[in-house]
């Protein structure tokens, strides 16, 4: 991975662009040596987008598998509203 500064990359932001884009880098933006934050392929980032996607489906599965298997776990909405004193 390469690093810039914030103050690199606005004098540069045309080769940086290049540079994830074309040459399919990583770039990390630094500001005073501390890391703020990455330009990346786009093949990279629809890569993270569909690992996310994938995780969010399977906790959402296990958490329906977990619901399914005890059905008191969910508080039904007209249950909860009498305890509160809606």
């Amino acid at each position: 991975m390469v690093k810039f500064s914030t103050a690199e990359a606005r004098e540069k932001l045309g080769q940086i662009i290049d540079k994830a884009a074309v040459d399919k880098e990583r770039i990390i933006l630094t500001r005073r040596g501390k890391e703020l934050a990455a330009l990346v392929p786009m093949e990279d980032m629809r890569f993270l987008e569909e690992l996310e996607d994938r995780l969010d489906l399977e906790e959402a599965r296990a958490a329906l598998a977990e619901a399914k298997a005890d059905p008191e776990r969910p508080i039904p909405w007209e249950r909860l509203k009498a305890e509160l004193g809606l």
